[in-house]
């Protein structure tokens, strides 16, 4: 019997063996603006939705996924302004549940099956964070956001990037940056001499400053021997992460 009588003319490859079994995408709320810096850009939702699709087609790969909510609202930014910083991180929680649920509808309509999960409880939208659930996504195909942080005020979604990987299991955190294709020695922007660094340890990030995540984050990482891989965004670096080439800045 032939492919055209066996009915596999046409299938699609079978899925390569990736560096990684389970990692997870920290998106910065930035990325979700463009070029506009504030709000939300579909052109470019719409490109992150293809990279994580592409990554999911290509590789026998779970993803999981936190975002970030600075392209809506900041909690510093409400403090600097006066606001109680308790109350000023709620409002950027809920900025991450906009972005997440964004990224969902777009996921989905590109035909990925997803699931928002959210450490404030909203069931209307979103179902509640519970590690056990999410897991089980994840093992089933689905691509899981984890919205809202980790419910907390004071922590970072660079916290719960790391929090959230150490919880699934997740082999590595992909850190992708908007615009900004590493870690380097200094602002590129604004320092000409600035280097890129290929690799960088956890403790050197902490003593100098490097500002890959908060001190918070970069300490679970470390305790727990989970990597960061810091890379720009878009550019199919997602794909050519876990085919396992030397992309960006590998913190370990």
């Amino acid at each position: 019997m032939d492919a055209a009588d066996s009915g596999e003319k046409g299938s699609a490859p079978a899925p390569r063996t990736s560096r990684w079994s389970r990692v997870l995408v920290k998106l910065s709320g930035e990325a979700f603006a463009g070029d506009s810096g504030s709000g939300l850009d579909g052109a470019v939702v719409n490109a992150l939705a293809a990279e994580l699709i592409e990554a999911k087609q290509t590789f026998d790969v779970d993803i999981a996924v936190v975002v970030g909510g600075g392209n809506i609202w900041r909690g510093m930014s409400g403090e600097g302004a006066g606001m109680d910083r308790a109350q000023a991180d709620y409002m950027g929680m809920l900025a991450t549940v906009i972005n997440a649920l964004a990224l969902q509808e777009t996921l989905e309509r590109m035909g990925q099956p997803t699931r928002v999960q959210t450490a404030i409880h909203m069931s209307q939208v979103a179902e509640p964070y519970i590690r056990r659930r999410a897991i089980r996504h994840l093992e089933k195909g689905r691509v899981v956001i984890f919205a809202a942080g980790t419910g907390n005020p004071f922590f970072t979604t660079d916290t719960t990037a790391a929090l959230r990987a150490v919880e699934i299991d997740a082999e590595a955190i992909l850190m992708g940056k908007n615009g900004t294709d590493g870690v380097y020695t200094a602002d590129p922007r604004t320092d000409p001499d600035a280097e890129l660094l290929e690799e960088v340890s956890f403790m050197e990030v902490l003593q100098r400053g490097l500002g890959v995540m908060d001190s918070t984050a970069t300490s679970l990482c470390m305790d727990n021997e989970v990597p960061i891989c810091v890379f720009d965004l878009l550019g199919h670096n997602i794909c050519a992460l876990l085919a396992g080439e030397r992309v960006g800045t590998v913190v370990s």
